[in-house]
């Protein structure tokens, strides 16, 4: 799988959210584009993802 351009082994079947979360993200701070396909976090816990995936991950950080 291509993730932010380089290339990550998926070590078992996971859907996004578990993915992202995995990951250290904190879902109500992230974006994601699946395949082209930018994804309402909703659908983080549906999407199963596979090696042949492209992800965009895109993390928004609060500052002032």
């Amino acid at each position: 799988m291509k993730v932010n351009g380089e290339e990550k082994k998926l070590e078992s079947r996971m859907t996004l959210g578990q993915y992202l979360e995995q990951q250290g993200y904190d879902l109500k701070r992230v974006a994601a584009e699946l395949n082209g396909e930018i994804l309402p976090r909703s659908e983080f816990q549906n999407r199963e993802l596979s090696d042949a995936d492209t992800l965009e991950i895109v993390h928004f950080v609060g500052g002032g």
